[in-house]
């Protein structure tokens, strides 16, 4: 490189190029679809994408409190000059809020709501990179119903996730710990937010199914699942078992040697009659699982699984989102119920895999009865999609 001439003047910097903003990325599926629709002018797919989702209504907690069965849906005066009803998508959400929360519809109640007045537009996501309005004349409202009835909308065993949302990190890798029922419940697996499902249905599933109405309800169960309590302690006890067996012998114990060993145990520590042949039946259910999950690539080959705590601690994941939800507790206090069941997770397990197959054995001991109906058929679906789609988390975020 030539010295630069002490006597020549050297030319004056570039000017920096004009600022431009970045272009709006989509945070999810929906937010996507929309956007490609809007590009291309068909209002048809734009249509087929709200028809596949679900859309959701802001409201006062108070008032959904009040009166959880009634939606008031509100005009929006914008100051651009037009007024809608507003509606938001799953990816569009505000950030959690104690006070404010969201009731969630379809695009056919949204047809059906009663519309008077056609200067009146249906506002998705407004005031955002993503805003649509749609007219809505009797022949509007009438394309709207005709899709909803056209498109499939699949409300379980999907593998979401936001663009915006936990990916990376502690976070992201407890939340990935709650995968399994993030899929059954086609929700983003990475969200920690301001919805899980829609408020009063959240409310009254933590009633019906956990008996929650409070943080303090909410906290005793989330408890329950880090300590790993809240699931049957009779098949981890037998897994221990085979562990120690296998410890000693240098080898995996026989069948028999297994289920008497087992049976011994707890007849030594004073169980019952019933109980000790209860354990003796679990040794053979768990061999049949397993044997199960090993054709279906739940377990390779000759694998075992060695604990059951993935099913407790994977629901402590969900109980911590639900609550959030619900408004039970505080994102603080989810984050850290999450990051603290990934650790758990981590400290108890080898690989994702492993994870998965001790999260499944926990769930069909609990509900399947050998029917391998849909509680066996959820476990394997989601294991594939975890194992084999381009967006899992296992992908990303190693498990050491």
């Amino acid at each position: 490189m030539s010295p630069i001439h002490p006597n020549r003047p050297t030319a004056p910097p570039a000017a920096p190029a004009p600022w431009t903003p970045a272009p709006w990325v989509p945070p999810s599926e929906t937010e996507q679809l929309l956007h490609e629709a809007a590009l291309r002018g068909d209002p048809r797919a734009q249509l087929a994408a709200l028809a596949g989702a679900e859309l959701y209504i802001p409201a006062p907690r108070a008032e959904a409190d009040a009166k959880p069965d009634t939606i008031t849906w509100r005009a929006h005066h914008d100051p651009a000059g037009f007024v809608c009803r507003p509606v938001l998508t799953r990816g569009m959400l505000p950030a959690w809020h104690p006070d404010w929360v969201f009731h969630g519809v379809s695009l056919r109640w949204a047809a059906e709501f009663g519309w008077s007045d056609p200067r009146v537009f249906l506002g998705v996501n407004v005031g955002t990179p993503g805003q649509l309005l749609l007219p809505t004349s009797p022949t509007d409202l009438a394309l709207w119903q005709r899709a909803y009835a056209e498109n499939d909308r699949l409300r379980e065993n999907r593998l979401l996730a936001l663009r915006h949302g936990a990916l990376h990190g502690p976070l992201a890798y407890g939340l990935a710990c709650g995968a399994h029922l993030a899929i059954g419940n086609a929700v983003p697996w990475n969200e920690v937010g301001t919805v899980y499902r829609e408020y009063t249905t959240e409310r009254d599933q933590l009633r019906d199914s956990w008996g929650i109405t409070g943080h303090a309800e909410w906290r005793e169960q989330l408890d329950a699942l880090l300590d790993a309590r809240n699931s049957p302690p009779e098949p981890d006890f037998v897994l221990r078992t085979r562990d120690q067996l296998a410890s000693a012998l240098g080898e995996l114990p026989s069948a028999d040697l297994w289920r008497e060993t087992a049976a011994g145990h707890a007849q030594d520590l004073g169980a019952a009659a019933d109980v000790v042949k209860g354990i003796e039946n679990l040794v053979r259910r768990i061999m049949r699982y397993e044997a199960r999950f090993r054709a279906d690539g739940l377990l390779p080959p000759d694998g075992r699984v060695r604990t059951t705590v993935a099913y407790d601690y994977g629901r402590a994941v969900n109980l911590a989102r639900w609550g959030l939800s619900a408004r039970y507790c505080t994102p603080a206090d989810a984050e850290a119920a999450i990051v603290h069941a990934g650790a758990l997770s981590k400290s108890a397990h080898l690989s994702w895999e492993e994870f998965s197959a001790g999260y499944a054995l926990g769930r069909v001991l609990r509900f399947d009865e050998e029917e391998y109906g849909p509680f066996y058929e959820q476990n394997v679906l989601a294991h594939r999609l975890l194992a084999e789609s381009e967006g899992s988390p296992w992908r990303h975020i190693p498990w050491r």
